[in-house]
């Protein structure tokens, strides 16, 4: 998006409100080490850096059903025992990766988003859900439909790391 670029209202609110919730999301990984981001400290296999790992998948994958359709994700029903396992690992920061890695990572995905968002010419545009057991059969979802899920999604989580980061050293991102 340019400085010349001049975006609906709707499309501002909406990139904005997601703005918001990204910015809690991340806020609960400062000052952290690897480690840190990599503990569990409740009842939840969740840990603050895959879950910003997560997250940045998630959006990733839905931006490219904006532009892509239904062929960018894969059926429910297709998902190898080796899918189910990188799902998985996309909860956790691996040894291999870092807290900063991720976070760049989620930077890049969530520029993408917001270019995308500004420039498409319909957000009524809408395609085809592949198959799966959570998706009503048959169902279509608009741009505008996907992007609101992008929003809940990064809020639910963002919530998440709230509650781990506060179980791990009592540090709050409001209050």
């Amino acid at each position: 998006m340019t400085a010349s670029t001049t975006i609906s209202t709707e499309r501002a609110d909406l990139l904005q409100t997601l703005a918001q919730h990204r910015h809690f999301l991340r806020f609960t990984t400062r000052d952290l080490t690897d480690e840190q981001a990599r503990a569990r400290t409740t009842a939840s296999e969740l840990c603050l850096g895959g879950l910003i790992k997560h997250v940045s998948a998630m959006e990733r994958r839905w931006v490219n059903f904006f532009v892509e359709g239904p062929e960018s994700m894969r059926d429910f029903a297709d998902m190898t025992e080796e899918d189910l396992a990188e799902f998985t690992d996309g909860f956790r920061l691996l040894p291999d990766e870092t807290l900063a890695g991720v976070l760049a990572d989620y930077a890049e995905v969530a520029r993408r988003t917001d270019e995308l968002v500004a420039t498409l010419p319909d957000l009524d545009a809408s395609h085809p859900l592949p198959a799966a057991p959570w998706f009503e059969p048959g169902a279509r979802w608009s741009v505008r439909r996907v992007l609101l899920h992008i929003i809940a999604e990064t809020a639910q989580h963002a919530g998440h790391a709230d509650i781990i980061r506060e179980s791990l050293d009592g540090a709050k991102s409001m209050g």
